[in-house]
């Protein structure tokens, strides 16, 4: 799967000065009135820390990254530009897109020119974009970026950029509306699990590739997103190796999973892309001698679960969560 990710962006930000002519001091009211906000602008700051000034709520967006893209078509707010169509259409069935909009390029490496075409009042992007990228794509418009993973926080992470967004863009009732939903399918979710006998159940979330014949397994631990939303919905994480310190994530091959035991396995895949677990591990000795494949206890999930997305993802991910343990 294609997830190079790339990291962090510096920003110049400028200071303007204003001096007085003459000996005549400034009323108080003149004063106040420097000092209030134009009408209808908005400033934001985003993860980075940089102030970002809007003339009104932005509806011409570029999103860069789809947890992003995702997000705005969930608040109702229709990107005229996404990088890679084709993959978000493919890995984020959560939030369909509408309308037609402009393919930027990929994810790392937008194009610049066709971003300038579409004349954007904002590009909405993430940390892991290039600092030299963000760069370039301030010289067209302002960019928000927002936190692209947080392994202390994941949820904290995913709902703030929830809100960011909403405020660029004049949706912060639609936001609430959002947040609330996924709240819900969160008690909706342990609720089922719980009544299916299945509190407090281990769990190993995981997806997989394969490269030069050899197959990697990429663990969801516990500071992943998907680790957070288990444990959320009352789930045990079993993973026992360490995830980085952004995504939580860490890879093994499938003697790792040997230290597992007699857990719920799930995995993430796609046709797009094929399925490792049925592919090249059906028949491997080590991967048939498992007990959660013995046991009947490996479950794929739905193609279009983003395992990074927004609330509208995890919520399809509770679904079908729920759905594979209890069925």
């Amino acid at each position: 799967m294609r997830r190079n990710l790339l990291a962090t962006a510096t920003v110049a930000v400028a200071a303007l000065s204003l001096a007085a002519c003459g000996t005549t001091e400034p009323s108080s009211d003149d004063s106040a009135a420097a000092k209030k906000p134009a009408a209808g602008k908005i400033t934001l700051t985003d993860a980075k820390g940089t102030k970002v000034t809007l003339d009104g709520p932005a509806t011409k967006v570029v999103a860069t990254e789809w947890n992003v893209v995702e997000d705005l078509v969930a608040l109702g707010v229709t990107p005229v530009g996404v990088a890679d169509v084709k993959g978000y259409t493919a890995w984020n069935t959560a939030a369909p897109l509408t309308g037609a909009p402009k393919d930027i390029g990929t994810r790392g490496e937008p194009s610049i020119d066709t971003v300038a075409a579409l004349a954007p009042d904002l590009v909405v992007a993430t940390t892991d974009l290039a600092p030299a990228v963000v760069k370039q794509l301030r010289k067209v418009a302002p960019v928000l970026e927002l936190t692209a993973a947080d392994g202390a926080d994941q949820i904290g992470s995913m709902t703030e950029s929830v809100d960011l967004i909403a405020k660029a863009t004049g949706k912060e009732t639609e936001a609430d509306a959002l947040k609330k939903g996924f709240e819900d399918s969160l008690a909706e979710g342990k609720k089922a699990l719980e009544d299916a006998g299945l509190g407090g159940a281990e769990i190993a979330s995981a997806d997989g590739y394969e490269a030069s014949n050899q197959v990697s397994i990429r663990a969801y631990t516990g500071t992943s997103l998907l680790g957070a939303v288990n444990e959320k919905l009352g789930l045990k994480n079993a993973w026992k190796v360490k995830g980085d310190e952004s995504y939580g994530l860490a890879t093994t091959d499938v003697e790792g999973l040997t230290g597992l035991g007699d857990v719920q396995f799930t995995y993430v895949a796609n046709d797009a892309d094929g399925d490792t677990f049925t592919g090249p591990l059906a028949k491997n000795a080590v991967w048939k001698s498992l007990p959660f494949v013995k046991d009947g206890n490996v479950h794929r999930l739905p193609d279009g679960v983003w395992m990074f997305g927004g609330p509208r993802s995890m919520e399809a991910y509770i679904d079908s969560l729920v759905d594979a343990l209890t069925k």
